[in-house]
């Protein structure tokens, strides 16, 4: 007997509300303050966008041990569509299949997904909230695990990868966002290696949900959380915001954006925010500001390491990334975690050609025992291996002190820097003028008939012979020395010259960066 269209249209219809869930799901999950996977997925794309894929896939088995059961899609919504008129692939698993675990066939679909965002040069979503493996499923489960941490290696610094992570995230499934470029975190959210009961049983340690993984410690203690938010509408809002500052993939430049500001704008500000005296903290941030289209700064890492600032502005409608030593915090001297910080983020830029502008104020390294074994000698040469692979333009400002170590591995001539400025009052030096004669010329000083005149003279004489942005000139190893109001326009003029630039390494399979 041959069906009516109307009864195969009928048929569609039942598995595609199927695979939807119920009021009930959503309840539940509202109830937790979170969304569903669908209602993420909506504020995530433009409006009306979306277009799912896979959405009747089923497990090998429906049914399981203790009689819980999945439904069509497995647990997890796969599509795309577009963000800010762009497309995006997106993966957002759904709590109220079987907790969002994952199993097989859940899996297949992230690492499908994601291998079509590779192949299609777009940018690749993953929505977090899931208990963990699917018990259920065994080897199975793992093994998918195993696909989705593949396909994240292979699709690294080829196109932008966030984690989005909006409930549970332990076990094993902590590693795929952690081989993402991105991660974002609600504060109902948590992740971690193994729970606070494993964690009590093996450790005899008391320890809640949110102090061993929940947003707030991965946004100020691990650095595994770039972006901490408070809820799910604010998180997706913040993604978005994101994309803006990437391009599709590592073949496209970043989006360029209209500029509405004056490139020609001086910033006579500057002058006062940042005190001659170097010794007095100031707000690196509200030099960034003064500096950049519009007084927008998206920041990155907020939260960890803040005596290190890096994040996404515009110059002239350009999108760059910043790096910048903030005086306000350890005045601004560069520690294990800083280094990792600015790390990782020079390393996004490279990947996805993004320019890097570097503001310098830094003291030095930060000395001490716990930084000594901690490995600040290897997690420091990391910063330097950054800066010296990277082939995008890197334009550098020493807004007032740079010493020692810390001046080369940040942006030098040495490390390829393309165009270095500094202002006038800028001392570039070995250290500091005061220690400096403490160390060269302290007999000196004590046998002098009035010690302190003869250090202040000393001190003053080694201030004009070294510590100033001439010597440098002199030698080359800055390009100009800039008046503060002018710092703008320069760094628009280069880096419009040098968007062009092309650089290529020697032949190699790849280089053996210090871990």
């Amino acid at each position: 007997m041959i069906k009516e269209m109307q009864v195969y249209k009928e048929e569609l219809d039942k598995r595609k509300c199927q695979a939807r869930g119920t009021e009930k799901d959503a309840a539940s999950q509202h109830a937790k303050g979170r969304l569903t996977a669908r209602e993420r997925l909506d504020l995530l794309f433009d409006t009306g966008t979306f277009e799912e894929i896979d959405s009747l896939v089923l497990p090998r088995y429906e049914n399981y041990v203790g009689g819980k059961g999945s439904r069509y899609g497995d647990g997890v919504v796969v599509g795309f569509g577009l963000v800010n008129g762009r497309h995006v692939m997106a993966a957002s698993q759904d709590a109220s299949v079987m907790g969002g675990s994952l199993g097989e066939m859940h899996a297949n679909k992230i690492a499908k997904a994601m291998r079509m965002a590779l192949q299609y040069g777009c940018p690749f979503i993953a929505i977090n909230d899931s208990g963990g493996a699917r018990i259920q499923e065994g080897v199975d489960s793992l093994g998918g695990y195993a696909k989705i941490f593949d396909a994240n290696c292979e699709a690294s610094g080829v196109i932008p990868q966030i984690s989005v992570i909006m409930g549970p995230c332990a076990g094993g499934a902590v590693y795929s966002p952690a081989l993402t470029d991105f991660v974002f975190m609600t504060e109902k959210s948590y992740m971690f290696i193994t729970g606070p009961q494993v964690v009590k049983a093996v450790m005899q340690e008391d320890v809640t949900f949110e102090e061993l993984g929940g947003g707030l410690m991965h946004s100020q203690e691990s650095g595994v959380c770039h972006f901490l938010t408070g809820d799910d509408k604010e998180c997706l809002a913040r993604v978005r915001e994101l994309l803006s500052y990437l391009p599709g993939n590592n073949q496209d430049d970043p989006p360029y954006m209209r500029p509405l500001d004056d490139p020609h704008r001086a910033c006579p500000e500057l002058e006062e925010i940042v005190p001659t005296d170097p010794h007095k903290p100031y707000e690196v941030r509200r030099v960034i500001a003064s500096l950049v289209d519009d007084g927008r700064f998206f920041e990155v890492h907020q939260l960890w390491a803040q005596n290190m600032v890096v994040g996404f502005a515009r110059l002239n409608g350009y999108v760059v990334g910043i790096v910048a030593n903030q005086p306000m915090v350890l005045a601004g001297c560069i520690d294990i975690k800083a280094s990792l910080k600015a790390t990782h983020f020079i390393r996004i830029c490279d990947a996805y050609n993004v320019p890097i502008i570097t503001l310098q104020d830094v003291p030095g390294f930060l000395p001490g025992k716990d930084q000594e074994y901690g490995g600040i000698i290897r997690n420091g040469a990391r910063l330097i291996y950054a800066y010296s692979e990277a082939t995008v333009p890197k334009l550098m400002v020493i807004l007032r002190k740079s010493y020692g170590g810390a001046y080369c591995v940040m942006s030098s001539k040495g490390l390829r820097g393309d165009l270095l400025y500094a202002w006038p009052n800028a001392e570039i030096a070995v250290m500091g003028a005061e220690g400096a004669v403490n160390i060269l010329f302290r007999k000196e000083v004590q046998e002098a008939p009035d010690p302190d005149a003869r250090r202040q003279e000393l001190v003053e004489d080694y201030e004009t012979r070294f510590n100033n942005p001439y010597v440098a000139a002199a030698r080359g190893l800055i390009d100009d020395v800039i008046q503060p109001r002018d710092t703008r326009r320069t760094l628009i003029r280069a880096l419009e010259l040098t968007l062009s630039k092309r650089e290529r390494h020697v032949a190699r399979k790849h280089g053996i960066s210090p871990m």
